[in-house]
Parts: structure tokens; C-alpha cells; sequence
């Protein structure tokens, strides 16, 4: 039936995404792809310090029951048939010998340990290129060798060095575990042999036995606990697949199988993914290379940290909505309007320079509240452009998805169409990541073949957004944006 093996009519996979402020869940009905519910719960991004960010897994285990029933208070919760995982990347979550959090979780916008990169970088060329990835200071890798050095106590008892959604499953299944997708994005993976990097953790005088044996994305990694069930109001066990990263399962919830288009997912960050056949990193170093979760694939990625993480924090300075955030981008501010955003609140990808502030250059008294949102969508978009521009390949991307939340408002995603210079195709669905982990849940139940067979459960295109007739005025103003940076970094590195 259309490629789908083994499925009953009725069987519901639930897919559960562990985000950076909010957890989704959502049930899937296994035959159609049809979301038949949905839940979500937020929680607080820590920041107990300038530059920290942490997350509690006790409040990221009691907001994730409260998603999962929401999601299945008006279906038959009998009828779920497996469970499947993802979440945000990078991070780190220390655990002990009783699998419990050492410490609260170190999340991807932290910047403590930026002091901890000159140990990647001096690492012998050839170690240092098997990472295939920029350094970045929010991945685990940097946070293991900072919580070695700054929380020696901490460190002593660390057993397991876990990343957000593997924590997630361990607490589903009580059985310790990641793949490649997540693994490949820590700064402690050889990418070339696809395994986890124990020379590189030798040379930076780390065990590698705290990091987890490694599963497929797809595969039964354990099944739920009677306790876990129990609170989730969910059957004793069912399968668990391994799950993986959020922007793995993307690709696979918006049902990007194959070389050729490219993801753009708008979140708290944002980022441009396209699969590769083969891991061959940027020669720059300047994007990144992870695996994907079809286990065939690897995927280049463009990440923008300050995307929706900045227009959020515009958004509740001004006590502003959503809505009128957005309203903002149907006006274009004119090209001689000296009016910027440099949207740089944490550092940036390397393909960004780094220029001297952050925040809106050139006001005048002239401009108003409008004006100040509308240049913060600007900047960010910018932003998002000079990443697309970075990433391998991009000039021969024939079509550009986009998904997520922050895709939804026609006004912002035409500026995007607009600043970008390119078509996009907004799927009908936004909840991508969360339907990736609930497609991997059927893979581990065997309710397909091979993953190639989701195909038929691919996701409808909602609207194509065209390069409007402002594009022009936005060329002239990017043109503006980068000359600016450019300035501003250079600026940055003399003054050392």
C-alpha cells in the first residue's frame, strides 16, 4: 500500500522533539501521515550568568508528559505503536553512574566555553580535519574539556556524556545511547569514518568511555518503561527508536530523501540543509557536515544562531506580539535609509563577521517602533543570507523548502523570498523535526522497509513564495549590511 509495510489502519506513531524553550509531541496516523494531534509545553532557557545557557531535564521530563497527553487526550492512547525522538543538537547533558544529571544541561547558545577552542585547534592537522566542522564553543565537546577544567568535582563523577533528546530516550527506555546524526555534531566524531573520534578525545585527555555506544537513527533502541508509560499514559513496551538531531529529522519529515533541495528551517536558529552522497567537508571549515538519518545520506548545513532567539528578544524589549513583529516586514524601508540591525546578540557562524555591537546603527528621530522591527527582520534575514551564500553548492539549489514556525506569516516569509533572491516552497506542514521522529518510531517498528518508502507520506507543498517586486531595494540594502560587517570585523581584529 503505497510503500507502507505492515500497517493497520489506526496505528498512531508518536514522534516527541525536545527543543531549546519548548517540547513537542506529536500522533501520527501510520498510513496517511495525517497529524491527528498535537501538544506542546514550554520551559525556561536558563541563563544564570552573561554568556550561560542551560536547560533542567527534570522540568524538560515533566513538560514533555504534559505535550504527550495534550497530543493524545482526544485519541485512543492504546493505539500508539511506537515513539520516536528528536531535539536540539549540540549541548551537553553530564550524567552519573545513576544516570542522573550532574549539573543542569549546557545548551547550544552558550558561550563559556569559547576559552576551551584553542584545544581543537591545536590538535595535529590530521585529528583536527577528521571533525570536518567549525569550531563552535555551544557544542559538547568544548563543554566537556570546560567542565573538566572548571568543574573538576562535577567532572569526577561523570559517567555518561549525553546530548538533549538522548537524555530524553534514556529517560523513556532507562538504556544509554546516540547515532550519528547527533554524535556527528559534538566536535568528538570522525566524520570521515563515521565513528566516534577516541584519538581526538585522547589527545584532549578525555575518556572515551563517557560517550554513549552508537545506534542507527531508525533502529529499535529500547522499549518504554512501566514508569515512563505510566506517566505518559502510554502502553508498557513499546518500541523507542533511536531518534535523531532536529535537522536530520527535518529532512526526513519534509520528506527530503534525495540530493538536491535544500531545507531552510526558522526556529530559535535557523539553518540550510542539503544531503550529500559523500562526507566532504567545506574546505574552509566555515559550514558544517553531519550525518543524516536515513544512514545513507550526510548533509551540509549553513546555521544562523541569531534568528528567531533575536526577534524574540526585540519582540518582548518592545512588548510587542507575533503579529505585529511580523506586520513589519510589509514595509520595505527605502535604499537611502541608513537604518541597520545587526542582529549579533551571541557570536555568530564563522562565515558571519564579527563586527564591533550589535543592535540598530544610523536612528534618527524619524524613526519609529515600525521601522526599528521592520530593520530586525531585515538584518536577520541578511543574516540568513550571507549564510546561504556559505554553504557548498548553494548556486546549483534549484528549490529551497522552508518550514518551521517562524515560516508562517506571508509578509516575513516574502521578505525572506525577497532578501534571499529565491523561491520558496512552504510545506503544509510546520512541524517537520517532530513528524521526522515519529516516521524514525515506524522505521523501529518495522512499519516500513527502508526509509526511501516514506516518500509517499511526503508532506504537501502549503505555498510558493517568488522574489517580489522589493527585491531590488533589498540587494541594494544587503550590499549595505555586508559592506558594513565587513568594516566592523576588520575593525575587530585590528583592535586584536
Amino acid at each position: 500500500m503505497n510503500g507502507v509495510a505492515n500497517v493497520k489502519r489506526g496505528e498512531i506513531l508518536l514522534g516527541i522533539d525536545l527543543g531549546t524553550s519548548a517540547v513537542k509531541a506529536l500522533a501520527l496516523e501510520a498510513t496517511t501521515g495525517q497529524t491527528l494531534g498535537e501538544g506542546r509545553a514550554d520551559y525556561e532557557l536558563l541563563t544564570p550568568q552573561p554568556g550561560w545557557a542551560e536547560g533542567d531535564p527534570e522540568e524538560w521530563w515533566r513538560q514533555t508528559v504534559r505535550a504527550v497527553r495534550m497530543a493524545l487526550q482526544l485519541l485512543e492512547p492504546e493505539q500508539v505503536v511506537a515513539v520516536g525522538v528528536t531535539g536540539q543538537m549540540h549541548g551537553l547533558v553530564p550524567l552519573d553512574a545513576a544516570a542522573r544529571p550532574l549539573r543542569p544541561a549546557l545548551l547550544w547558545p552558550d558561550q563559556r566555553a569559547v576559552e576551551m577552542l584553542p584545544h581543537f585547534a591545536s590538535l595535529p592537522a590530521a585529528l583536527r580535519q577528521s571533525l570536518a566542522n567549525p569550531l563552535a564553543p555551544g557544542m559538547a565537546g568544548p563543554f566537556l574539556c570546560w567542565l573538566a577544567e572548571k568543574e573538576p568535582e562535577s567532572f569526577s563523577r561523570l559517567r555518561w556524556a549525553l546530548q538533549p533528546k538522548d537524555w530524553l530516550r534514556l529517560r523513556l527506555t532507562g538504556e544509554v545511547a546516540s547515532e550519528g546524526s547527533d554524535a556527528s555534531a559534538t566536535l568528538l566524531y570522525d566524520l570521515p569514518r563515521d565513528r566516534w573520534a577516541s584519538d581526538v578525545m585522547a589527545a584532549l585527555g578525555l575518556s572515551a568511555e563517557l560517550l554513549p555506544p552508537l545506534r542507527s537513527s531508525d533502529e529499535r533502541a529500547g522499549e518504554l518503561t512501566a514508569q515512563a508509560a505510566q506517566e505518559l499514559g502510554l502502553r508498557a513496551g513499546l518500541p523507542v527508536a533511536t531518534g535523531a538531531a532536529d535537522v536530520a529529522a527535518s529532512l526526513l519529515g519534509a520528506g527530503l530523501l534525495s540530493v538536491g533541495p535544500a531545507l531552510f528551517s526558522l526556529g530559535s536558529g535557523a539553518q540550510f540543509a542539503s544531503l550529500c552522497e559523500q562526507p566532504l567537508a567545506d574546505p574552509l571549515l566555515r559550514t558544517h557536515l553531519y550525518r543524516a538519518a536515513d544512514g545513507r545520506h550526510w548533509y551540509r548545513m549553513a546555521a544562523v544562531q541569531n534568528a528567531g532567539l533575536v526577534l524574540d528578544w526585540v519582540r518582548r524589549r518592545y512588548q510587542a506580539s507575533w503579529s505585529e513583529l511580523y506586520a513589519s516586514s510589509q514595509r520595505v524601508l527605502p535604499p537611502e535609509d541608513p537604518l541597520l540591525f545587526l542582529p549579533c546578540l551571541t557570536p555568530e557562524r564563522p562565515y558571519h563577521p564579527r563586527p564591533l555591537a550589535a543592535g540598530w546603527l544610523h536612528l534618527r528621530l524619524d524613526h519609529e517602533r515600525s521601522h526599528l522591527f521592520q530593520a530586525a527582520l531585515e538584518g536577520v534575514a541578511f543574516s540568513m543570507r550571507l549564510a546561504l551564500e556559505a554553504l557548498p553548492g548553494a548556486e546549483g539549489i534549484a528549490q529551497i523548502v522552508v518550514a518551521g514556525g517562524g515560516s508562517l506569516h506571508p509578509g516575513w516569509r516574502q521578505m525572506l523570498a525577497d532578501v534571499l533572491g529565491r523561491e520558496l516552497s512552504a510545506l503544509a506542514e510546520k512541524e517537520i523535526a517532530v513528524r521526522g521522529a515519529a516516521l524514525l518510531a515506524g522505521r523501529a517498528a518495522g512499519r516500513w522497509k527502508k526509509t526511501g518508502d516514506l516518500a509517499a507520506l511526503k508532506p504537501g507543498v502549503l505555498t510558493i513564495t517568488s522574489p517580489g517586486p522589493h527585491s531590488p531595494i533589498y540587494q541594494t540594502r544587503y550590499l549595505r549590511y555586508r559592506d558594513l560587517l565587513l568594516s566592523s570585523s576588520a575593525a575587530v581584529l585590528e583592535a586584536g
